[in-house]
Formats: C-alpha cells, structure tokens, sequence
C-alpha cells in the first residue's frame, strides 16, 4: 500500500543518498498497481533500478502507462551526442534485441521479460514521441505510482542513465495526495491530465511515432515467462542484494555491540539476577514461555526480561527478540540495557532509522536462505506506533514462530485499538508482557484479550509489588503531601454547569461514563480544562517551590509534571504518551506558565522543558541527573521507562483522572540511587465543592471517591500517613468519603 511507505520525509530523492532514486522506485513499484512512467529514454541504469520490484509490481495486478522519447537507435544516440543535448548518454539501441540481450546481467534480463510479460498480456500501453517540427527530445522524467485513492507522483531531473542515477547532483521530487495541501492535490491532478493527454494522442507540440516495432521486437527477443517464474528471480535478484547488505552492515559496524567486551552474552552485573528474577523466569518457563509481568516501576522490569532472553541463549545457543516500547526514548534505553547482556546485533526500528527496513529484509534473507555470518541472533526495538504500521507489523511478524521471543514494555499499550486489532496476527509463542499496572482502565475488554494473548487468563504470571519493593529496599521510602486546591469564582460556575450536563451520563453503578459519544467528550474535555487551568495551582506550586527552596537552598533533582493533553485522561493511549508541542495550544501555555513560576523561584534556578519536540533529551536527562539542571517541567514524556533515579522531589499537577499514569510516575520518583534517602511527592488535588442539593452532587462525591481511592494507596505507603487524613478532612468529610 502506498500510503504504508516510509517515504522520504521532505519529498527529495538524491543519488548516492538512502532515499535515493533507486529505492523511490523499488518502494513505488512494489506498493502500486497502476504505473505512469514518462522517461526519457532506456538505458542500463533504467533498467537495473526497474527490475528489481517489477515482479511484485506485475504479480499485484499491475498495469503500466509508458512514455519514452524517439531515441531508440544508434543513430539517434549519435544525433544528441553531437550537440541536441550536450549529454553523453547511454541509451540501449532497441532496433536490435538479438545482439543486445547478449549483453544483460539478470537485472537488465528480468526487466524486459517483465516488459514482455506486461505486453503479451496487454496491461501496458506505450507511446514513443518527439517534438514536432523542431529539434530536440521529449526529456521529461515523471509519473506516478497509484493504489486506489492513493497516488504518490513524481517530477525529477535525474536522467535513468549510470550518471543521472547514481553519480550526478540530480535529484527526483515526489508529491503525495494524502497531503493536505491543496496546491499539491492539484499538481497531481494536473500531472495526471498532461499524462492523459499524451496517451490520448491530444497533446499539442507532439509527434506520435509507432510503438508496434519496439514491442514486436521485445516480444519476439522474450519469451511470454509466467509469474511464478518473474517472482523466482525476482527473489533470486533480492537475496543477492540481501547478502551484500548485511556483509555491509557487519562491515560498517551498523549493528550495535560492544567493541571492548567480545565475551558471550552475561548476566551484567557480578551478584547475579534477584531471587524474584530468577522466580519471573521460572514462572515463565512453566508457563508454557508465556507471561504477563505485574511489577512495580523500579524492580527491574526491563532486566528480569532480558534474564529470560539470557536463559534461552544458555540453553539454545541463540537468542532471537522482537521488543515492543512506547516512545523513542525508551528505544535507545532498551539498547542500552541490552549492551549490558552483551547482547549483539540490535536493530532499532522507528522513524529516526532510515535504514530499519534494509536491515531487517538482510535478517529475513539471512533466515529464509539460511545465509549465516557466524551469528545468526538478534534483537529487534521497535516503539508501538512503528509496529502498529501494516508494512513494519508484517516485516516484523515474519521470523520464526518458535524461536522468537516478543517482549511488550509497559504493554497495557497492547490494549490500544490500533494494536489490539492486531494481536490475532502475532504469531510468536514466546511472550512476555511488562507493566506496573497491567490493567487498563474502564477496558475489561482489552485487559481480558491481553491476558489471553500472554497467557494470563488465571493471573499475573508474576507479580512483585511496590509494598515488596519498598519494604526489601528495592525502592526508596518517600513522604506522601496532598495539597486540596479549590476553584475561584468563576471556574466554579463554569464548572458546575458542565457537571449538570454531565450527570445524565454518569453510569452510577461503574463509576464511569459510555465511551464514543462525541458531546460528551467535548463536555469531558470542557471539565479537564477546568481542573487543569485552575488558577490557584499557581499559587500552591509556587508555595511547594519556595518551601523547598528555603529548606534546601536549591531545587536540584525535582520533576514537575503540568497538565497534559487535549483528550479526557480515561481514553488516553500509547500513542498519546509523548507530549506533542504545538498540537495543543492550551498545554503549551500551560507547560511554559509553570516552567516561568520556576525560573521565578531565584536567579540561579535551572529548569528545561523536557517533551517529544526537546532536541538532545539525553544531554537534558544527564544535566538534570549531576545537578547542572535542576528541574524538569514536563507533560508525558516522564511517564513510562524513562530513566530518571537521582530525582528527588516530584510535584504532579495534572489533575489525572488516570490512576495508572500516577502509579508510573510514583514509581520514577522511587528509584534508589546511593545519594538519595528518601523521596518527596506532592499531589495537587483539585475539589470542587458542590452544593449537596445539586443533582450532580452524587456524581462529584463519586468522582472524587475513586480519587481518594489512589490517594489512600499513596498515603498508605508513605512515611507520613497521617499528614494525608489531616489535610484532606475538610473535604471527606463535606462528601461523606473514607480514606482509612
């Protein structure tokens, strides 16, 4: 499909480039079933760059339109040589295929019986043209590939000769009509007419010459080849090529390992994995290898997987591992912990890799025509967004069903649409899945076809709690601080309003409101806002800050997460996780407000907004982990996985409806580190007082009753338990609510 392409992202294609000529048109042939190619004339190069997806292209269904220029002789090759064009081409003498075909390789061979084919069986139509009454050639290089409603087009200055391919500064636009921009829509369709025109012998300025002795004497010089047979060497021709790649991958050290430790893999550290790892892993084993991993953030997650992937090497030699994570960041420390294995071959799959797709087909060639290098193991990253994509999830489900572990990091995400429509699809045995909260909220749906997909249907395969983790020094002790924020005047009338509106929704017996219906999203939304502008948050955040500041004399080693997003908490996914600046003009205001309030504290005072748009993130986690940065203020990016142990304070202003978004980032603020003692979390919780004869007062105390649900699980645990009962009385007690 053409719209599943990872087309070059400015449109640009450039000789000696990954996203070269070459690969623009392998890529469009072998996802179209109509082509339109106006050339300026055969030559080798033309033909080696078309051969390669041409079998694909034919055993799709597809049909081809072809517009090539009067320069099919040597004496016409002769005539732009002297002067026409001032170019020395290279351009095939087409009045005699006998003696040409003589000198083919298999590619230019597997073009023309391509060619041929397409003629015998009447799915081609072309036209050879020149100028009419003046000198010159038809020398323009256009088309398009098209696959229903989707059309990618292209216009270029490259010439299909060895020079304009491979070595000149040319270069090949492409326009796609997915593209929003109308002005692009209609060169499309414009191309598209001009194309219709020439077929249709309309066009002004043109000189129709037959085409019926090109393609007698192509099908007399190629015999009529069946599809199988075009395919067979169209696979022979991608092995070849296959082979190359990867000696020139391992040449070019592409794939991640650790040049000072040539060692097999090992467990990375000298004690050896925990007694619950060792636990998880037999768990797993007696499991039927299939798992779903309940563990509180901090425990080790991450290696307790790769524990297991280590034990099938001790036992098999091999290791082979698709892993599954939410964002970018995340990818690039999953090769990390990886490298600690000393595991090799690692590939990373996602849109900051051009290369993914070369890398992986080398893989795939290197299992289906068992071409070995010595080390035939691996370790595929890929972030659910890239998975979810139909081209990767079929490029990444095709390696052995039984020898392939798939690893899903924080993989409650499996229970998003876009992913769990595909679950049925994944065909490898071997499974674990990780979280902290496995379970997804209001989705008994999705959490029981999760539970199934890794074989949890009786309970978590295993499950180490934060209780555990806090209590057998896992994970730091910290001291737990709601603070109650009330609304002013004004917020209050809007929000009781909406609340009103609300209540004919509310679902009293789950606690929960219908999924789907778009007024009440909009008036879900309306309340969000609400709650997360509330302007006396201002004043609480800047009272936390200052408090700790005069305590501390710095802010060093705090997190700040502001309010987030622009849809209701509960309906939030995987592909929601990264913070999206720009998209949402009302978390922008509010991320750089609150980062303002910060730097207000003194002069000296560091702070850095850290979300998906923020350039080097590794660089900010670093400042931020030895004390140069102080602060981070963010929205999502520090929910899941991200590595942040030396952080000390954690202050949420997000006024989450999500209880699993407040336990992940618990748990980031926990992580042991030898400097740290304890850790300090203040929640601001947002209560608005409802008048108890209102008829949406029984909604609000319900509300806030699972609320206080999440606050009675951190308080719990906290040091300071009591503090919490203390601050939050007045309003328990105005809505008849227990936190004991």
């Amino acid at each position: 499909m053409l719209y599943e392409v990872d087309w070059a992202e400015d449109g640009t294609y450039r000789p000696g480039e990954y996203n070269s000529p070459e690969k623009f048109f392998n890529d469009g042939l072998r996802n179209s079933d109509e082509f339109d190619l106006q050339l300026g004339y055969f030559s080798s190069a033309a033909i080696s760059v078309l051969a390669e997806g041409f079998a694909t292209f034919i055993a799709n269904g597809g049909r081809m339109r072809l517009v090539i220029n009067q320069i099919v002789s040597e004496a016409d090759k002769k005539a732009i040589n002297n002067g026409v064009n001032g170019t020395i081409i290279d351009c095939f003498d087409l009045t005699d295929f006998e003696s040409l075909r003589q000198t083919f390789d298999e590619y230019q061979q597997q073009f023309f019986d391509c060619l041929a084919f397409l003629i015998h069986h009447k799915r081609i139509d072309i036209r050879i043209i020149r100028p009419r009454n003046r000198k010159g050639i038809a020398h323009t290089k256009s088309g398009q590939f098209r696959d229903g409603d989707s059309v990618t087009s292209f216009t270029g200055s490259a010439n299909f000769t060895i020079s304009g391919l491979f070595n000149n500064l040319e270069e090949i636009k492409i326009d796609r009509s997915d593209s929003l921009d109308v002005m692009i829509r209609k060169r499309i369709q414009n191309q598209r007419e001009e194309f219709d025109a020439i077929m249709n012998r309309q066009k002004n300025g043109v000189e129709y010459l037959s085409a019926d002795k090109l393609e007698t004497a192509i099908t007399s010089s190629f015999k009529d080849k069946d599809i199988d047979e075009l395919l067979d060497v169209e696979r022979k021709l991608k092995r070849i090529k296959a082979e190359k790649e990867a000696r020139k991958i391992n040449e070019e050290k592409v794939v991640v390992h650790d040049e000072e430790n040539e060692s097999s893999p090992h467990f990375p550290y000298p004690s050896g994995p925990r007694d619950y790892q060792k636990q998880a892993f037999e768990n797993w084993k007696n499991n039927k290898q299939r798992g779903l991993f309940a563990m509180a953030t901090g425990t080790g997650k991450t290696i307790t997987s790769l524990n297991c992937l280590l034990e099938i090497y001790k036992r098999k030699g091999y290791y082979k591992a698709i892993i599954l994570v939410p964002t970018k960041t995340l990818v690039e420390q999953w090769v990390e912990e990886c490298r600690k294995f000393n595991f090799k071959n690692i590939y990373k799959v996602y849109s900051r890799n051009r290369r993914w797709k070369d890398e992986i087909e080398a893989l795939h060639m290197k299992e289906a025509f068992n071409y070995s290098d010595g080390d035939d193991s691996f370790i595929i990253i890929s972030t659910y967004a890239s998975f979810a994509r139909a081209n990767v999830f079929n490029t990444l489900n095709g390696f052995s069903m039984s020898k392939t572990l798939l690893i899903a990091d924080e993989a409650h995400n499996m229970g998003a649409g876009r992913i769990l429509d595909r679950l049925d699809g994944i065909k490898y045995f071997r499974r674990i899945g990780l979280s902290a909260t496995p379970n997804r909220q209001y989705d008994d749906v999705a959490n029981n076809r999760l539970a199934n997909f890794f074989g949890s249907e009786r309970g978590f395969t295993f499950e180490y709690s934060m209780r555990e983790a806090i209590d057998n020094g896992f994970l730091c002790r910290y001291y737990y601080y709601p603070h109650v924020v009330y609304l002013d005047d004004e917020e209050m009338a809007e929000y009781i309003k909406i609340s009103l509106q609300l209540a004919k929704f509310f679902n009293y017996d789950s606690s929960s409101f219908p999924q789907g219906d778009d007024i009440l999203m909009a008036l879900l939304l309306k309340r969000k806002r609400i709650i997360h502008k509330a302007k006396n948050k201002e004043e609480t955040f800047r009272n936390i800050l200052k408090q700790r500041y005069e305590e501390k004399g710095n802010l060093r080693y705090t997190l700040v997460y502001v309010p987030e997003g622009n849809k209701p908490d509960e309906t939030s996914d995987v592909f929601d996780v990264e913070d999206v600046v720009g998209e949402d003009e009302t978390s922008q205001h509010l991320i750089d407000r609150y980062t303002e309030i910060v730097k207000g504290i003194s002069r000296t005072t560091t702070v850095r907004e850290f979300t998906s748009s923020s350039k080097k993130r590794n660089k900010i986690l670093e400042d931020f982990a030895n004390g140069d940065l102080e602060v981070l203020t963010s929205m999502k990016c520090l929910d899941e996985g991200v590595d942040v142990p030396r952080s000390e304070m954690a202050i949420f202003c997000a006024s989450t409806g999500n209880p699993r978004q407040f336990i992940q980032r618990r748990g980031r603020i926990l992580r042991k580190h030898k400097d740290k003692y304890h850790a300090v979390i203040h929640d601001l919780i947002v209560a608005p007082m409802i008048n108890s004869a209102s008829e949406s007062y029984n909604m609000e105390r319900k509300l806030l009753e699972m609320e206080m649900r999440r606050v009675r699980d951190f308080a719990s645990l906290s040091e300071n338990a009591d503090f919490t009962y203390t601050e939050l009385d007045d309003i328990t007690t105005y809505y008849n609510i227990t936190i004991l």
